[in-house]
């Protein structure tokens, strides 16, 4: 198990690195460096790592592999086509998401026609984040079990981004009751500021929440009071078309729990 675990310390370092020679990794790991490169000449024959130079980095075999989980999750494969229809429809920004370990994953995002923050977004792609922030973690906790959310907010805790976000338990299990009885989610500059968005769940026949979709776009244009009216009408349809393509193909075996 600590092979395995040193591993992934590796693979993790070259990715917070960005590229690294054996000496930058075993300073940054406090290995030795036989050891780091012990560990670097497999992972490089098994084609996970290549070398440039004297500078290690992933391979695209992880691109690969990531392709491959990504297409097994049924979300993805059925919400894709819905969610760039919904890029389409509003222009802005749309969003599918999961949650996995307490975290909140991004399956797939695509960019309307007058869409902003394309870097900030595709750097989301390469990451999990916090769920208490983004629209589509808001959308995900609302319906969570209360136990699930508990858990959440005790391993991860509830860190600020702006001065918009939510920091206090109480207050986040008040907004997630609002969002409950609503049936959307808001992000209301609470992940960066002058951003907003708006999220609906994508739940089961029984209720159990698969993940998310939201829109986000500039505040001043996403608070224009029928164009808000507007995307809120897009996202919730657009989460209950999915939710209806899901419920028509899958069995809820499809969907295990994972923690």
């Amino acid at each position: 198990m600590k092979t395995v675990s040193r591993a992934f310390d590796l693979v993790r370092a070259l990715e917070e690195l960005d590229g690294a020679g054996v000496t930058e990794l075993s300073e940054y790991l406090d290995l030795s460096k036989s050891v780091v490169y012990n560990y670097l000449s497999t992972l490089r024959s098994e084609k996970f790592v290549v070398k440039e130079g004297d500078t290690y980095r992933l391979s695209l075999q992880f691109l690969l592999v990531g392709e491959y989980v990504r297409y097994q999750n049924t979300l993805y494969r059925i919400g894709k086509s819905e969610l760039e229809d919904l890029a389409e429809k509003t222009g802005e920004f749309a969003h599918l998401a999961t949650e996995q370990h307490g975290l909140g994953v991004n399956l797939y995002k695509v960019s309307g026609e007058k869409a902003v923050g394309s870097d900030y977004q595709v750097n989301k792609l390469q990451r999990a984040d916090y769920l208490h922030f983004s629209a589509t973690g808001k959308a995900i906790l609302a319906h969570l079990p209360r136990e699930r959310v508990e858990w959440i907010v005790d391993r991860y805790g509830l860190p600020s981004k702006t001065e918009s976000t939510i920091t206090d338990r109480e207050d986040l299990f008040e907004e997630l009751e609002t969002i409950r009885e609503r049936g959307y989610s808001l992000n209301d500059e609470e992940e960066i500021t002058g951003l907003q968005a708006i999220g609906a769940p994508v739940t089961n026949r029984h209720g159990r929440v698969l993940g998310s979709i939201s829109v986000s776009g500039p505040v001043r244009r996403m608070k224009r009071s029928e164009y808000h009216e507007q995307l809120i009408e897009e996202v919730v349809n657009t989460a209950n078309v999915i939710e209806v393509n899901i419920n028509m193909e899958e069995t809820d075996d499809e969907f295990p729990t994972f923690s």
